[in-house]
């Protein structure tokens, strides 16, 4: 089926686009299918834009990278498209894309076939470098696999597409999910030795991927590879992404807890992390990111309730402090803030945390979103009362029908896990969701569809000893009420039907 045929219709409102996108680009606004169309009316490639209101990473690109004015050019080459998470048919899209998390970006050929998926945890510098060789080379990342893996003679840009591809939001289009971390460590061994960079980051990835899984260990040629990166200065900036992201789970997985081994592979990530979070180029919200690190790093192998030293207490304040005071656009302010009170709660300093959020609340677009961070600070003090007042507050004040049953599910696992004597306001809660979720187009696709997922396992893991059928059974009834009203040609009939089946 042509692509056009099948995309939905996604109308953005003017309003909310203006208030929720950083000016100078010519976004297309009307329905996604008739953007592929001009996009092959006019040749030009299609660059597809998926994320929330809310989202602290999709605020960072639109703080970092979408303002600039060699992004805003480069538009001119190619047919913008943003997709809110929360408009009108745009998780039935999400379907068809196969996007899950966001934000997720895509450029595609005028066809409308899919030539790579950048990624959106670098920085602004190496992510338009990722779009420009996009652009200019055209050639679907698929075939560029394909004849990676069988051989063929890749160039220079062909191996940067791949080393710079999103694999981590690549949702099995091109590897199945559990033959990646392999695929990788493979695709890594034919890169030319002229191409040190995807070689090394090919690896990189490869080895945090491989560091998902607690139960497998690492070699030590992986070992040796990353005391190599993180003694050399350039190699560490050039892989931040994963020095950053995945510092406590690949050392986890390099190294034993308690052994020499262990104390120098964390000694040179600090060291390493440590640079990263006093370099200027990047952005305030990644040398944040390195700061939490640092002290994931710091409790690895430490006690439960131990305390971190006052040295790297001190840095923490001082660093978030000064992120606060000097981060104004209100896009990287929702990324920042984010990062910078998870840094400090994970430090143990829940007050301080707080008093960052609470103030947030008065500037942010989105202030529900830090309401979860209050409430998950609230369960860490053992104050339950606050901490469900904080995820019901969040889930009231949530806007958009896919952010309303994502957070109305975050509501009710909290309840069962802090309240699960209280049947009345967990059914209440449900029912409600339900009630949201009955008068909403296309509420069984992809988040929104795993939300009310999320919400029928907690219910049936609350039941277990089945001491609340009464309850359950009545939100099974209200939900097969929902199901038996979506017409018998509708994909959503089945997998709402699907949700009514025993788990387990």
């Amino acid at each position: 089926m042509k692509l056009a045929h099948a995309l939905a219709l996604i109308l953005i409102t003017s309003s909310a686009f203006a208030a929720n996108t950083p000016p100078g680009i010519a976004w297309e606004q009307g329905d996604v299918a008739a953007a592929f169309a001009k996009a092959k009316a006019e040749k030009k490639p299609l660059f597809l834009y998926w994320g929330a209101t809310w989202c602290p990473p999709c605020n960072q690109i639109k703080a970092t990278v979408f303002n600039q004015q060699r992004f805003i050019d480069r538009t001119k080459q190619f047919i913008p498209v943003y997709i809110d998470g929360d408009s009108a048919g745009a998780q039935k899209l999400a379907s068809q894309f196969k996007v899950r998390g966001y934000p997720s970006m895509i450029l595609f050929k005028p066809d409308g076939s899919e030539i790579t998926r950048l990624p959106g945890e670098v920085d602004a510098d190496r992510y338009l470098s990722t779009l420009e060789l996009g652009l200019s080379n055209a050639r679907p990342v698929k075939e560029t696999l394909s004849s990676a893996l069988a051989g063929g003679k890749l160039s220079s840009d062909d191996w940067r597409l791949l080393a710079d591809y999103s694999w981590d939001s690549d949702q099995a289009q091109l590897v199945p999910e559990d033959q990646l971390a392999a695929t990788l460590k493979t695709l890594a061994k034919f890169v030319p030795a002229s191409e040190s960079y995807a070689s090394t980051h090919l690896q990189l990835k490869a080895i945090s991927i491989a560091a998902g899984d607690d139960k497998a260990s690492g070699s030590a040629e992986e070992l040796a590879l990353v005391h190599k990166v993180l003694a050399d200065k350039q190699q560490t900036r050039d892989n931040f992404d994963v020095i950053v992201n995945s510092a406590s789970d690949i050392v986890s997985y390099l190294s034993k807890a308690q052994t020499g081994e262990r104390s120098q592979l964390s000694d040179a990530w600090n060291k390493a992390l440590q640079q990263l979070a006093r370099d200027k180029t990047l952005s305030a919200n990644d040398r944040l990111s390195a700061l939490t690190s640092q002290v994931a790093l710091a409790k690895l192998d430490a006690a439960k309730d131990s305390k971190l030293a006052a040295p790297i207490i001190k840095e923490v304040r001082e660093r978030v402090a000064e992120a606060d005071k000097t981060t104004t656009n209100g896009f990287e302010r929702q990324s920042v803030i984010s990062t910078a009170a998870y840094t400090l709660s994970e430090a143990g300093l829940l007050d301080e945390s707080d008093v960052l959020l609470k103030a947030e609340l008065k500037r942010s677009h989105a202030p529900y979103y830090f309401m979860l961070s209050l409430g998950a600070n609230a369960k860490k003090r053992g104050d339950k009362t606050a901490a469900l007042g904080w995820y019901e507050e969040a889930y009231k004040k949530s806007e958009g029908p896919a952010t309303r049953v994502q957070w109305g599910s975050s509501y009710v696992s909290a309840l069962v896990d802090l309240a699960p004597q209280n049947e009345e306001r967990i059914e209440q809660t449900t029912q409600g969701i339900l009630k949201e979720v009955a008068v909403t187009p296309n509420a069984f696709y992809e988040r929104s569809r795993r939300s009310l997922e999320k919400i029928i396992s907690k219910l049936a893991t609350w039941n277990k000893d089945k001491q609340h059928d009464a309850v359950v059974g009545r939100v099974l009834t209200q939900l097969d009420g929902i199901c038996s009203k979506l017409p018998a040609s509708d994909p959503q009939r089945a997998t709402c039907q699907d949700l009514l089946k025993p788990k387990g």
